[in-house]
């Protein structure tokens, strides 16, 4: 199972160099926008990985999801923590991200145990 998190993380590193590479300076600043609205603000870090979680639930973007989940699991959210922001998630996308609370709960599972 911990293959799941290393073959997303070495696919999104090896195509984020490739898009950054590219040298667009509108994909670079939404890649910097994105990484600076998640910086500790107002908010702290732990609830902007969570909203950023349950939105991507919403949304039903998996890439997405799994970002959240690994970010989220190194701030030391807990198992409980995330089962419970992904129960937003579903409530108000509906039955439709069920699929996708499966596939987080699985990801999830391989970050727990790649800690093991």
């Amino acid at each position: 199972m911990a293959d799941l998190v290393k073959e997303f993380n070495d696919y999104r590193s090896k195509m984020n160099e490739k898009l950054l590479a590219d040298d667009n300076k509108v994909i670079k600043r939404i890649f910097n926008l994105d990484t600076n609205a998640y910086m500790e603000g107002a908010l702290d870090v732990k609830t902007k990985e969570l909203l950023g979680l349950v939105a991507s639930a919403v949304l039903r973007c998996d890439d997405c999801i799994k970002y959240h989940l690994e970010t989220s699991h190194k701030q030391g959210i807990t198992k409980a923590e995330m089962m419970e922001a992904m129960s937003i998630a579903t409530l108000v996308g509906g039955t439709i991200v069920i699929p996708h609370l499966r596939r987080a709960y699985e990801f999830w599972e391989a970050l727990e145990n790649q800690t093991k």
